[in-house]
């Protein structure tokens, strides 16, 4: 598509379906995604039950689109070191790690989140079950 081509209904349906290939591929490839969906079902399950306000919905979405776009980004980008660099170098290395310690610490940031919110609900039902 050209820069200043005309708004195309065919073209946004074509962005969208390129996208949800991706996902499929990103989802289909990469096992460290099913972590991310379990986990994404096991929040969204606890939230649910808890019943989250708002706000706390809005940060847990925040989160998990967060791991999920960093893990996206990281797959992205080594499929990309692999074409450029398809024999091993060390700087291709390094960019496969950072880009990997990107998804971790946005696991890292998502586990605090979960703790924050979820951790006084958990808590809660904790207190109530024990018997003094």
């Amino acid at each position: 598509m050209k820069p200043n081509s005309p708004f195309s209904m065919v073209a946004r349906y074509n962005s969208f379906r390129y996208a949800f290939r991706g996902a499929a591929v990103l989802v289909r490839t990469e096992h460290n995604t099913w972590g991310h969906a379990l986990a994404t079902i096991g929040v969204t399950a606890a939230g649910l039950y808890f019943g989250l306000t708002r706000l706390e919905w809005c940060a847990i979405a925040l989160t998990i689109a967060g791991v999920w776009t960093a893990e996206a980004f990281n797959t992205a980008i080594e499929y990309l070191t692999d074409l450029v660099s398809p024999e091993y170098h060390p700087l291709a290395g390094k960019i496969k790690d950072v880009s990997a310690a990107a998804v971790l610490f946005a696991v890292i940031g998502s586990i605090v989140v979960g703790v924050l919110i979820l951790g006084p609900h958990v808590m809660e039902v904790v207190r109530r079950a024990l018997p003094y």
